[in-house]
């Protein structure tokens, strides 16, 4: 082979070597990427398909539960038809103890209905709830249902409100409605079967497909799909670069070769080692003519190129393999102590550095460690161990002045004159981290920075700070930009998880009234049940229901109403314990748990709470004359029970509070009633007289509220929808 040959084929393996494999890396990273994305959003699909799915359920069963509610006949009829009238459910059947149908609505889905709460047995035409019909002596009379049509428009729905594919199967497994394209239903039911649980499977044609259901609350069997979103001229436009890549570096190996004008042994020799991947190979200098000063040029080629060949493959692994990781920690956990340790080592990894810390502002203008390296003895604390001792105020020594300006610095360290708390070291590098929505926005329960004087004006979340890199070179720009990118990756991770634990927050309380919802007592009175099994106490529970509140909004307006709740849960939270749980059951309905308290405190309690809404009618603006608010009287009734006094188990003592309630209601209201003790037979009940008073009797323990000497037995009005009880006939 001639020199030229040879000086061709040595260019070609330098240039076309990393080109080739940045081809592939980057053909896998867009596939991976986009296979991900697809099954990020096939799951917020799955998710959402369960919440309405739910909320269907949620529907039909309080649609029910009103029907049922009706005692006689021939209103529980009309209150059926009243229900399909306003689109609460396509259709109510009525059936009696033999399950023969008493009544049904017209216009009623076509069969089979499956229960929300069964497991599908074939074509589902309708979902349903059930309901069962009881007297007040616990007699059944018979069933109650709901059901609303699964049929074309409702599998559009969920796709619309998803935005993916949906297609609705039966029992063997064929299509029963869907609204994928008919070119490829084929592809997306063949993918189905293999998608087993949670797996995303592909299909041919590029489309993602995952099952749904059926499931405990999403009887459904569904399949979600959507297309890949990777350019379809992807590995096209990769090859194409290739092959240009290619013939220019063809082109220019061909000239360099041709300007050579005779062969030169040693050099051939050390051109032939080099193409066959030898980059240690050197030529001796032998003169200082042209042909010396090539030599010498070409080994010091040679010693430049190995060295950046070693740094990019060390350089290009490490970093792929710390994004690897990263990635991987962002999208599997909400732990942000652990994400801002895989954040901290892969920058101290990324630059070189010695030691590193990442510090978060706390709500009083103070930067505080959040996860550190290396910085034992670099700075005076009583625990060198603990990131927290690491303080340092906002505008204060170099991480501080980082946070205030929301600008990166780096440089050499001068020790400052005070001490400012931060690590001692030789060189520095801190680059700050903000939220990632524009400037200017609240974040849900945060609010805006220039409320703050404590906070900085770029709004920053905290601060990377990296000391002495290896081998004491300062950082340089290199180092600054891959900090910044780690930087953005906390300030992601950060959001992320306050906004997870926002989302948490706001699925537990009331939206009005701000205290915990419905959900959340069922948890909370189970949790505080066992808590008083295990160490022997007693648990109070207290049903609080407004007094003619439906007059308050016949008057008034909803408006008003919403106003009289947000300002009765305000004072509720003013009388409790800071222990003690407040909840909002469902309309002008309230729940208390007080814990280790007994009849004798909750009777106070009681007492208190009737007090501090009686005595002070609650201001409504825009009703009044002149401008001056309308002054609502509100009283409230109170249902009392203790655990384990009067129940046995946490449904058992919500259902005797609330039969307090019921019996404080028909005792005139603007009182309380304890509950009667627990009867040990639980087939047969005994009712058990409850003295009215308004003073505690002689052995000191109040027992009920303020009488009625008219003995009114009237109970309050429902202003809103109450989360599904059981029905027992009331």
């Amino acid at each position: 082979m001639t020199l030229r040959g040879r000086l061709t084929v040595a260019f070609l393996v330098v240039v076309l070597g990393p080109v080739l494999l940045g081809a592939f890396f980057v053909g896998a990273t867009l596939s991976a990427v986009d296979r991900s994305r697809a099954t990020e959003r096939l799951g917020l699909a799955a998710a959402g398909v369960r919440t309405s799915v739910d909320a269907l359920c949620q529907q039909l069963r309080a649609a029910a539960d009103a029907v049922a509610l009706v005692t006689d006949p021939a209103a529980r009829s009309r209150a059926a038809d009243q229900v399909v009238g306003r689109g609460l459910a396509a259709a109510v059947v009525i059936a009696d103890p033999a399950g023969r149908t008493s009544y049904a609505t017209a216009g009623g889905p076509a069969g089979p209905w499956q229960d929300c709460v069964g497991a599908p047995a074939g074509r589902v035409g309708a979902l349903a709830v059930q309901v069962r019909l009881r007297d007040p002596a616990g007699a059944d009379l018979g069933a109650v249902a709901a059901a609303q049509p699964v049929d074309p428009a409702f599998v559009a729905r969920l796709a619309a409100v998803t935005g993916v594919g949906v297609t609705l199967l039966d029992g063997p497994g064929r299509i029963t409605h869907t609204t994928e394209d008919p070119g490829v239903r084929a592809a997306v039911l063949a993918a189905a079967r293999q998608a087993v649980g949670d797996r995303v499977a592909g299909t041919g044609d590029g489309r993602y497909v995952r099952r749904v259901g059926p499931s405990p609350g999403q009887p459904l069997p569904l399949v979600l799909s959507v297309p890949a979103r990777r350019p379809p001229v992807l590995f096209g436009a990769l090859a194409a670069a290739v092959a240009l890549a290619a013939l220019l570096a063809v082109l220019a190996a061909w000239r360099l070769a041709r300007v050579t004008t005779r062969p030169l042994v040693e050099l051939a020799g050390a051109v032939d080692r080099v193409a066959h991947g030898d980059l240690t190979a050197r030529v001796p200098v032998r003169s200082r003519d042209e042909i010396g000063r090539l030599a010498a040029a070409f080994n010091r080629m040679m010693r430049e190129t190995g060295s950046y060949v070693a740094a990019l493959t060390s350089s290009r692994d490490q970093l792929r393999n710390h994004l690897v990781v990263l990635g991987d920690t962002l999208a599997s956990t909400h732990d942000l102590q652990r994400i801002l340790r895989v954040i901290l080592d892969s920058a101290i990894a990324g630059t070189g550095a010695r030691a590193g810390a990442v510090l978060l502002l706390d709500g009083h203008g103070v930067l505080v460690g959040q996860c550190v390296e290396g910085l034992v003895g670099r700075w005076p604390t009583d625990d060198p161990a603990d990131p927290a001792t690491l303080r340092v105020p906002v505008g204060t020594g170099v991480v501080g002045a980082v946070a205030a300006t929301g600008e990166p610095v780096r440089g050499r360290w001068t020790a400052p004159d005070p001490p400012t708390g931060e690590p001692t070291c030789e060189t520095y590098v801190a680059v700050p981290f903000a939220a990632p929505e524009p400037r200017g926005q609240e974040r849900p329960g945060h609010p805006p920075a220039d409320g703050d004087p404590a906070a900085p004006p770029s709004a920053a979340l905290g601060v990377l700070a990296l000391y002495d890199r290896l081998g004491g070179h300062e950082f340089d720009d290199d180092d600054l930009a891959m900090l910044r990118t780690f930087a953005g990756h906390a300030a992601v991770a950060v959001e992320n998880v306050r906004v997870h634990e926002e989302a948490q927050r706001l699925s537990l309380t009331d939206p009005l009234t701000g205290l915990w919802n419905y959900r959340y007592l069922r948890e909370s009175i189970r949790r505080e049940v066992e808590r008083a099994n295990r160490f022997g106490r007693m648990l109070s529970v207290l049903a609080l229901d407004l007094d003619r509140f439906k007059d308050v909004n016949d008057t008034w307006g909803h408006a008003a109403g919403d106003a009289v709740l947000v300002e009765f849960a305000r004072r509720v939270r003013g009388v409790i314990r800071e222990v003690d749980l407040a909840f909002r059951q469902g309309g002008e309905e309230f729940v208390v748990l007080l814990p280790e308290t007994d009849a004798r405190g909750a009777t106070i309690v009681a007492e208190r709470l009737g007090a501090v809404v009686r005595d002070q009618p609650v201001p409504v603006d825009g009703h009044g004359d002149d401008d001056e608010p309308l002054r609502v009287p509100v009283t409230v009734s109170i249902g009392i029970a203790v655990y384990p006094d009067h129940a046995a188990g946490d449904q058992q003592v919500l259902d005797a509070a609330d039969d307090a309630l019921y019996a404080a209601k028909a005792a005139g209201r603007d009182g309380y009633r304890l509950a009667p003790a627990a009867v040990p037979d639980p087939v047969r009940t005994q009712e058990i007289p409850v003295v009215a008073t308004t003073v505690s009797p002689p052995d000191g323990l109040p027992r009920a509220g303020a009488a009625d000497p008219a003995g009114a037995a009237q109970g309050g009005a429902s202003s809103g929808p109450h989360p599904p009880r059981q029905s027992r006939g009331r």
